[in-house]
């Protein structure tokens, strides 16, 4: 058989393997040749028959993950999937790890027959069955990070029976990254997202809610005037805020600061979009920022970027919003009160005499002479003098993450986890 007959077999062979992709919920970008498609399907089927292997479901005690973007949670903080880039490299994940909060302690579960490797996917935690997560949708990307796959498949993960289940059903979203998924009761809404390839952008607005007892999807139609398609922009949507991101060197975008609510009104499947201005101070306008559910009805955000011409700027700054109120403020942090200080107060409380302290100093005089000093200072000064060292030390003992942009984040017992993200640094 001649090269070109080769060649063509291959197309054949990986356009075989293409249809089967697609089949199980994977969608390719548009705009690519086939030999772009070559290399991604035999990537996907590669990483596939490799995690076939798994029969069993092995936990190994370990470190934490490596750095990527991919997060959920439970009880337990639970990792899954994510990319990471090197520099010169994209890799894609579909690993799984469990975060144990009081042992403060990280196991890598391998479960049989996994999901293919994805980023930009959704996650929500249910409670039914012993416990699930349900993922919809994300992307695979190429080495070299320019060409893409969108999945549209919607999996459960049974924590429980630690088993991975594919959920088939009809009328299911397109193919699509970026997008966000919430629990509303018993039902999983798809909200938005964007589907890339080399010749334009995809951006949608559309509602897609999955019935968790029926198992069948339905779209919303709901009325007001919703949150218009961020195109030609890409997007990231964190609940009822809303912004976009530009792309740079190719179009020009401008970054959103709006926010809506969609609301369900009665039993039936009727919503309503209200635009909603909140009061207070508002973060500055940015993208893929951060957002967690906090109690008394507050959500806390956290990171983001604003691409401005050339210039982009990453922020690790805490801003909470107050849905009762509809009021946005920043988050101040303070150091903790140290047990000296405690102690001091109750003495003071008790009225135990304050003596003088006295302090000794020796200075060395530059032809070697030793001087020393005896100094003493009143107890109200000495007092005054340790209040202000142990401000600062608590100042220097804060800990704050650096600057990034779509890191994880999730409230559980009255603190916030943060994990993951990504910084850039010019191209």
């Amino acid at each position: 058989m001649g090269k070109k007959g080769k060649i063509e077999n291959k197309v054949k062979g990986a356009e075989k393997i293409a249809a089967k992709l697609e089949r199980k919920g994977i969608e390719k970008r548009g705009g690519q040749t086939k030999p772009d498609i070559i290399d991604l399907v035999a990537l996907i089927a590669e990483f596939q028959s490799l995690d076939a292997k798994k029969t069993q479901v092995v936990e190994t005690s370990c470190p934490s993950p490596s750095p990527r973007r991919a997060f959920t949670c439970t009880d337990e903080l639970i990792f899954f999937g994510g990319e990471f880039f090197n520099g010169k490299k994209t890799f894609l994940y579909n690993e799984l790890f469990f975060y144990n909060i009081k042992k403060n302690t990280w196991v890598k579960v391998e479960i049989p027959n996994p999901p293919p490797r994805r980023c930009a996917q959704q996650a929500v935690v249910v409670s039914q069955g012993g416990g699930q997560i349900w993922i919809f949708g994300g992307e695979f990307a190429s080495p070299d990070g320019e060409h893409f796959y969108h999945y549209k498949d919607l999996l459960v993960l049974h924590l429980a029976t630690r088993t991975w289940e594919q959920i088939k059903a009809p009328g299911a979203p397109s193919g699509r990254s970026g997008h966000r998924m919430v629990l509303s009761k018993r039902q999983l809404l798809v909200f938005e997202g964007f589907h890339e390839s080399t010749r334009d952008y995809i951006f949608y607005n559309d509602i897609h809610a999955f019935n968790l007892d029926t198992f069948t999807w339905s779209r919303l139609q709901p009325t007001g005037t919703g949150p218009c398609p961020r195109s030609p922009l890409s997007m990231v949507v964190m609940a009822a805020f809303l912004f976009q991101r530009a792309k740079k060197d190719v179009d020009k975008g401008t970054i959103h600061s709006d926010m809506f609510l969609l609301r369900r009104e009665g039993k039936r499947s009727k919503w309503t979009w209200t635009r909603v201005t909140p009061s207070g101070v508002k973060p500055p306008p940015r993208c893929g920022f951060s957002l967690a559910v906090a109690p008394g009805g507050r959500a806390l955000l956290f990171d983001g970027v604003c691409d401005e011409e050339d210039e982009e700027t990453f922020f690790n700054d805490l801003y909470f919003y107050d849905l009762n109120k509809n009021r946005c403020f920043p988050v101040q942090l303070k150091g903790n009160k140290s047990e000296k200080k405690k102690t001091n107060e109750t003495e003071g409380e008790k009225g135990e005499a304050k003596v003088p302290t006295e302090i000794i100093k020796e200075i060395v005089a530059e032809n070697g002479t030793v001087m020393t000093i005896k100094e003493v200072i009143s107890a109200a000064q000495a007092e005054e003098d340790s209040e202000e060292e142990e401000e600062a030390a608590a100042m220097a003992l804060l800990v704050e993450p650096c600057p990034r942009s779509s890191a994880m984040a999730t409230v559980k017992h009255g603190k916030l986890y943060l994990c993951g993200g990504m910084f850039e640094v010019g191209d």
